[in-house]
């Protein structure tokens, strides 16, 4: 097991970096004005320049793409349930994920810029989950139909 989280931690860096690097995009289309905005604005005046803030930036995508690859084998662990799996990877993904975001500006530092980026985390980890399930679900049927 230590083998496969360090493979995929090793994988998960570099589609870390992707991932947020795609998002920097589409919020720039989305917000930018027709501008590109490698990242939030009160990241460059803390960090003192652009580079160091989209080098930051950078470096901490790829470590939430690692903890999110390295713990996926929590999923593999067959003796422990759903509920186990689920909770323990939500746990550890939110410890990973909501202190970089803090440390990145991706959310205002207020308790209730607290409480709605969690909110909109849990619900796009909610919304994975019960996907992810889904598809799970149909393909168990698929290969029982055809047993």
């Amino acid at each position: 097991m230590k083998k496969n989280m360090i493979l995929r931690g090793l994988l998960g860096f570099p589609i870390g970096i992707s991932i947020g690097y795609v998002i920097t995009i589409i919020t720039s289309l989305i917000w930018g004005g027709g501008y590109y905005s490698p990242c939030v604005p009160e990241l460059i005046s803390v960090m003192g320049n652009e580079i160091r803030a989209v080098l930051l930036q950078t470096l901490l995508s790829g470590l939430i793409g690692t903890s999110c690859a390295a713990f996926s084998v929590i999923w593999e662990v067959e003796h422990w349930s759903i509920m186990k799996q689920t909770a323990l990877y939500f746990l550890i993904i939110s410890v990973t994920i909501i202190p970089i975001s803090y440390i990145l500006r991706w959310m205002e530092h207020s308790v209730a810029g607290f409480l709605q980026y969690f909110g909109i985390f849990a619900a796009i980890f909610t919304l994975i989950w019960i996907t992810e399930t889904l598809i799970l679900k149909h393909n168990v049927d698929k290969m029982n139909k055809n047993l």
